[in-house]
């Protein structure tokens, strides 16, 4: 992978991360806040940073993070750090969006007066964030039973960084001009559509190499 994509994606996955374990903070603060005081307004500032900075802030860290899994040596099934990284990055998405931005939704329109859980549940997604970020640093364990004892990985096209990039800007344009929430269509097409992308040229190099002896 060129340094300079690489590069990009990183640093995008750094900041971004960095920036979704902070606003998770944030809502940690505002929702204690709102639940010692009385006052909604806590809830209805955590529920706009929910919706118009957490939400792309994770949206981007989750998809920069996929790509540099599916364009570099790591994978995503190769090393329990990748591997663990994953797990916890797909609970945190399906937390996110069936339980922590209803409940704070109906925080905010006074549907519910409290809510303890919400507390935890921040607090467990910035945690879960800077956990990540040590297996990021530290790379512990061992590689997985499925990891080949050799494996080659063909250099990622050009345009890859390219697309993520413009698949970010996009969905955040969908979001606040278009629909008014979140709507990481680009961002789930470029998640999935890339690795099976890379899986049928590796499928393809592997069935010529064969072919060739």
């Amino acid at each position: 992978m060129a340094p300079s994509s690489r590069n990009l994606l990183v640093w995008l996955h750094t900041v971004t991360s960095v920036g979704w374990m902070s606003q998770a903070l944030a809502l940690l603060a505002l929702t204690a806040h709102s639940m010692l005081t009385g006052d909604r307004t806590g809830y209805e500032m955590a529920h706009l940073l929910d919706t118009h900075v957490l939400l792309h802030l994770a949206n981007a860290a989750i998809l920069t993070g996929i790509m540099l899994a599916a364009m570099t040596r790591w994978g995503f099934f190769r090393y329990w750090w990748v591997l663990t990284k994953f797990a916890i990055t797909m609970t945190q998405l399906y937390a996110a969006i069936f339980l922590l931005s209803p409940s704070l939704t109906a925080l905010a329109e006074g549907r519910r007066a409290t809510d303890p859980a919400l507390l935890a549940a921040t607090a467990l997604m910035a945690s879960a964030i800077a956990f990540q970020a040590w297996l990021s640093v530290a790379k512990p364990w061992k590689r997985t039973p499925w990891a080949e004892a050799r494996f080659d990985v063909p250099p990622p096209p050009g345009w890859a960084t390219a697309v993520t990039v413009l698949a970010l800007v996009l969905d955040y344009l969908l979001a606040e001009v278009v629909f008014g929430h979140a709507a990481p269509l680009f961002t789930a097409l470029t998640a999935v559509g890339y690795p099976i992308w890379r899986g049928f040229r590796l499928a393809g190099r592997t069935s010529g190499r064969t072919a060739g002896r």
